[in-house]
């Protein structure tokens, strides 16, 4: 089993039971322990590489969904677009990934909260040109925007866990509730 393989089996295990042993994880992986510590010789390294991957993805969603050009254009058109394609993108991020979105120890980790801040800072940005653009509105504080994002991303995360939301339905309720909140519709 490649490393690659070992990672996608714990992530999918972690997402079972996020304080999974090294033990349990070579057993749900379907591999020895002396395996898994050949690729990963403790459970933080492991842990480290899986959030590593968890980064990755998430700023894979932030370049497709055009960030960095939406907000450098201020249209907000261009803005509305690449925030329907990032929320939605995200999804999948947290959904794979949701064992690490309420872990401390990876929240902590020098290097994780590095590459974290980085993220968020062109979300930050990207919030702020959508403000501007009277997408978003400027009332809120950008980085209150940012957390609304994260928790609605735990929720969506822990909806689906549960099976109180289904999947095809995720999309909706994460953009419906970040743009209308939970206030009853009014109609005009």
């Amino acid at each position: 089993m490649s490393r690659e393989q070992i990672m996608t089996a714990a992530i999918r295990h972690l997402n079972k039971d996020p304080s999974a042993s090294m033990a349990q994880l070579a057993d749900a992986v379907g591999v020895s322990r002396a395996t898994l510590h050949r690729q990963f010789s403790s459970r933080e390294e492991l842990m480290l590489a899986l959030a590593c991957r968890g980064h990755d993805q998430w700023e894979h969603v932030q370049l497709a969904a055009g960030l960095d050009a939406a907000t450098a254009s201020g249209d907000r058109e261009m803005l509305e677009k690449a925030l329907n394609a990032l929320l939605t993108g995200l999804i999948e991020v947290a959904d794979e990934y949701g064992f690490g979105l309420t872990d401390y120890a990876l929240a902590v980790h020098p290097e994780l909260s590095r590459r974290a801040e980085q993220l968020e800072e062109r979300e930050i940005a990207f919030y702020t040109a959508a403000q501007r653009a009277g997408l978003l509105s400027a009332q809120l504080p950008v980085r209150w925007l940012s957390d609304v994002v994260y928790g609605l991303l735990v929720a969506v995360r822990d909806g689906l866990r549960r099976g109180d939301i289904a999947r095809r339905d995720a999309p909706r309720l994460l953009l419906e509730t970040f743009a209308h909140g939970a206030a009853p519709w009014r109609e005009s």
